[in-house]
């Protein structure tokens, strides 16, 4: 399956490096060959990028990714959405660290009234 947070992390790879093989976005993106080609040719079937005819290089065959106006739109939306996501994220992160703060003063003040007692 093709989420929105992986389309926009492949979208952003390919407009950055368009003639990178699947192989090298394999590992740039940490996942399986396999499941790359998987979501190229689901980009490319929904009309987001386009795959230039293979040419030949020192490395063999290589194609030529490129994004599609309405890839572009495309990556305008899974961006939104996921720095809408990454900003929820970041604003739950907040309110845990600041919970663990008040946590930690509240054990310390424990611990401190505990010490003058004995």
């Amino acid at each position: 399956m093709l989420t929105d947070e992986f389309s926009y992390r492949l979208l952003r790879l390919l407009e950055v490096r368009p003639d990178l093989t699947q192989r090298g976005i394999a590992d740039d993106l940490g996942i399986s060959l396999g499941r790359v080609n998987y979501c190229l040719r689901a980009l490319i079937g929904n009309g987001l990028i386009q795959a230039n005819a293979p040419v030949s290089d020192e490395a063999g065959r290589s194609r030529r990714y490129l994004i599609t106006p309405r890839g572009m739109k495309e990556k305008s939306r899974v961006t939104t959405k996921f720095l809408r996501a990454r900003l929820d994220e970041y604003e739950k992160i907040k309110l845990e660290i600041h919970q663990l703060r008040r946590e930690v003063l509240e054990i310390e003040r424990k611990t401190r009234r505990g010490n003058a007692r004995g």
